[in-house]
């Protein structure tokens, strides 16, 4: 890692040899180019990227163009999207006369969709249960109910054998209930989490899971839509965002869920969030908390990874191999 001061100036030559995106994110960025690199300007910075590397360049948030450095880029046969700050995309250049986007589509929809269903619901709650080991070394007590790990282990096992999409989706939601329930008895009750429920929270604890997983969610789409996949053909998931849905499942227990849990056992006070009868909305200085320590912990490296593991098994027909 290069740590960069006011006082220094850098110029830096990347290769694309891990992933053939390139991700400008923030503000205030000015987006170059030659004929044979992308050129980006940050604050004390200059990074080149050999445009023959790149395939797609993903601009989120507010930065500067030139109309020139577009040209040169579409020309190189790159594609182009751009988002809000959020990770919601907002639309897309692409080079003229360019299928890529519906070959992905293709393979997509050609994947043995219950294989794979089942191949993410496993990594998931092994996942968890990684989770749940290291809470319970970390506090040195147990958080299970008699019959709970057993529970789990064998709802991992069944995924094996079912057939159905609905089947394995009822499972998985039953292993995820569960994992929440066991979660809450690691925080203080007052806190009034003991379930993971869908929007509006009305307590701390579920309105800031559902502010990580939304970082989470932002990331992966970025990602997502840089390796040219269709990001709402899922797998396990369906609907609009179902394959980032998918891709990020197996990712909440060991990124966003710890970063959590540590926030609400450790530090979390009263001026952090604020509760009405229906529901709990959080501070700006504990969201800034959030997206500092989502940042730091480098999640977005394994958000990466995870994406090109899957357009490579896409692409080449081997294996898929899941991080979680």
């Amino acid at each position: 890692m290069v740590v960069f001061t006011q006082s220094d100036a850098y110029v830096l030559v990347r290769s694309m040899v891990d992933y053939p995106w390139v991700s400008v994110s923030g503000f205030g960025a000015h987006i170059k180019s030659t004929r044979k690199h992308l050129i980006i300007q940050k604050k004390t910075t200059t990074e080149h990227y050999p445009l023959e590397e790149i395939s797609h360049l993903l601009i989120v948030g507010g930065h500067t163009i030139h109309s020139a450095a577009i040209s040169q880029l579409v020309r190189n046969g790159v594609y182009i999207t751009f988002f809000d700050p959020d990770g919601t995309p907002v639309g897309m250049i692409r080079p003229f006369s360019s299928g890529n986007g519906e070959k992905c589509s293709e393979r997509q929809r050609s994947l043995p969709r219950q294989r794979y269903a089942i191949r993410i619901a496993q990594a998931s709650i092994k996942s968890r249960l990684f989770t749940i080991e290291r809470i319970q070394e970390s506090q040195e007590s147990s958080l299970l109910y008699e019959g709970e790990l057993e529970l789990l282990h064998k709802s991992l096992d069944e995924l094996e054998y079912l057939i159905k999409l609905d089947e394995i989706r009822r499972l998985h939601k039953l292993s995820s209930d569960m994992y929440y329930e066991i979660l809450s008895r690691s925080l203080p009750p007052d806190l009034g989490f003991r379930r993971r429920t869908l929007r509006p929270q009305v307590d701390p604890v579920n309105a800031m899971l559902s502010f990580g997983y939304s970082l989470l969610f932002g990331t992966c789409s970025v990602a997502v839509i840089g390796a040219l996949l269709n990001p709402d053909l899922g797998l396990l998931h369906e609907g609009c965002g179902g394959l980032v849905n998918d891709l990020i499942e197996p990712l909440k227990a060991g990124t966003v869920d710890p970063l959590v849990l540590q926030m609400a056992g450790e530090s979390l006070t009263d001026s952090d969030f604020e509760r009405t009868h229906d529901r709990c909305m959080l501070s700006d200085t504990l969201i800034s908390a959030m997206m500092k320590s989502f940042y730091t912990a480098q999640v977005s490296d394994r958000v990466n990874e995870q994406v090109n593991n899957f357009s490579r098994a896409l692409e080449t027909g081997t294996d898929f191999k899941i991080l979680y």
